[in-house]
Parts: C-alpha cells; structure tokens; sequence
C-alpha cells in the first residue's frame, strides 16, 4: 500500500516515514502543501497522511482542493491542534479521520488500515479468498490455515490484487503500489512476484488478462 506522507516537521516525517517503510508500506514523503498537490496529480497513493500547517499552502487547503478534483484518496489528518473546532474543520474540509499529536505510530498504522478497509468496503481486518487468507496487521498470509513465509514485496503484490479482487491491475497499477519515489524498478519484477505467489500459493489464483494485467477473481 501506497501512502503520501505530507509533514514538514523533519524530525518527525523521518521517524513515521522509517516506521511505516519498516512495516512494509510504500512511503513518499512531502514537506510542502504545494509540492503535495503535484504529487497528487502525478502519483496514486492509496491514503494520505496530512499535517494542517504547512508551508506553501496549509492542509486543509490541500484537502479542500483535493476534494473539489474529486479525489476520493483517504485522508488521515495529522495535526497538533486539539481543539474540537479545529477537528470539525479537518473532518468537514474532506478528512476521514483524525489523529492529534504526539501519537504512537502503532495507533497511526491502525487508522490507516481502518482507512483503507472502509475505502474497500469492508469491516473485515483479513482479507479473504477461497483457500487464502491475508492479515495486514501482522503480514501473515495463511494457505487453508497454514502460514505462507512471503517476501515484503511479495506480500504487498498480493495485497494490491485481493483488495482489489474482481478488477484488473495493469503493470504499472502494481509498481506504484510497490515502489515509491525514487526507487528503481527492474524490468520484470512483477512477473517475478506473481509467478512466486502463484508457486508458493495457487497456480490458478492470480490471472493474466493479455495485455492488460492481472487479477484475481471475485468469486473464490
């Protein structure tokens, strides 16, 4: 999963770009509103993490302007205001949730997996299919009850396409769920993880649509 990180505290975008890095999220780190939104219109994220004052242009700002562009992206407003006014804002302005600082980064990675399920409609924390079961709390991924050793990279391949079960995801869809700013990206390592989960899990459970991508379906 795919996160844009929008803080221009330092010290504090480090330690939460590390931490969620460290548990297997995919982070692009922005320390300007402005820089954010360009962000925005060149890379998908799959949720936002927002700080309201920063330079450039302020949070709720971004997160009105993201709004009125019809972005559905969640947003996870990051903000040392706790006033109830100022959390009223956030939330009106387009935020899903709120999050005051200090915080811990176990609770922030709670919320953003909440996010992400409420964006998938789902209130399940595991996320199932057929004989497979995938835990993103703990990265775990279970074949008939037995657990499945996975590579980081691996496991986020598999999480992209059984979140988006029933809908094709194209090459590229998958190296940005993967890779973030700056990483390079080889040739074929898509088809290097997917033929990897397909031999570590089920042949059949990830298919090649031609020239499009993969899948997987929507029916177990």
């Amino acid at each position: 999963m795919r996160i844009l990180l929008v803080e221009d505290d330092v010290l504090l975008g480090r330690g939460v770009a590390a931490g969620l890095a460290q548990a297997g999220w995919v982070v692009d780190w922005t320390t300007d509103g402005l820089d954010a939104e360009a962000a925005l219109r060149t890379t998908t994220s799959d949720a936002i993490v927002l700080d309201i004052g920063l330079p450039g242009m302020d949070g709720l700002t971004l997160l009105g302007r993201t709004r009125a562009a019809g972005n559905p992206v969640p947003v996870l407003v990051l903000t040392a205001r706790d006033t109830l006014a100022d959390r009223v804002a956030g939330l009106d302005a387009g935020g899903d949730d709120y999050l005051v600082k200090p915080f811990e980064l176990a609770e922030l990675q709670a919320r953003l997996r909440a996010l992400l399920r409420r964006s998938k409609g789902t209130a399940d924390p595991i996320i199932r299919h057929g004989r497979v079961a995938l835990d993103p709390a703990s990265h775990a991924v279970f074949l008939d009850d037995e657990p499945i050793g996975l590579s980081a990279r691996e496991f986020a391949t598999l999480q992209e396409l059984m979140m988006n079960a029933g809908r094709v995801r194209t090459r590229s869809q998958l190296e940005d769920s993967l890779y973030g700013w700056g990483e390079e990206i080889g040739s074929n390592t898509v088809e290097v993880y997917v033929h990897n989960l397909r031999r570590k899990l089920h042949p059949d459970l990830i298919r090649t649509v031609r020239g499009v991508g993969y899948i997987i379906p929507a029916d177990a």
